[in-house]
C-alpha cells in the first residue's frame, strides 16, 4: 500500500511530500532553503555517516540521510501530518539498541528485538 502524505516542521516553514512504501519517496514542497544540514559519523556505530536535516526556524529534525543507505531519507515520524499513518503504515517493524533501552520502558509488542543495529 502507497500512500501520499506530507511532514511539516512545527513552525510550518518547511514542509515535505513523501510516499509511504517501501523505498520512500521525499520532495520539499516548500522551505528547502529553510533547512541546515548536520553530518557526523562519531556517533554511528557502523562509521556510516549521518546527516541530520533540521529547519533553520524552529530547529525541528525533519529528516536525516546515512551514507550507509545511499538514496535512503528517513523522515521523522513526529513531522507526519496524517496522524493516523502512525498506527497504519509508519509502525515500527524493528525495535534498534534495546541492549540500552530504559527498564521502564516495555518492548513494541508484535515487532522484531535486536540488541545493535538492524540491517533488514
Amino acid at each position: 500500500m502507497s500512500k501520499r502524505t506530507t511532514a511539516t516542521c512545527y513552525c510550518g516553514a518547511v514542509q515535505l511530500e513523501i510516499l509511504t512504501v517501501e523505498t520512500p519517496h521525499l520532495r520539499h514542497v516548500r522551505g528547502a532553503d529553510n533547512l541546515s544540514a548536520y553530518s557526523t559519523s562519531k556517533t554511528i556505530n557502523t562509521g556510516n555517516t549521518m546527516t541530520s536535516h533540521f529547519c533553520k526556524t524552529c530547529g525541528a529534525l525533519i529528516y536525516r540521510r546515512s551514507s550507509g543507505f545511499p538514496g535512503l531519507s528517513f523522515c521523522r515520524i513526529g513531522t507526519v501530518d496524517d496522524i493516523d499513518l502512525h498506527d497504519e503504515i509508519l509502525k515500527p517493524m524493528a525495535e534498534q539498541f534495546t541492549v540500552s533501552r530504559v527498564k521502564w520502558l516495555e518492548p513494541v509488542e508484535g515487532v522484531r528485538q535486536t540488541e545493535g543495529m538492524s540491517t533488514e
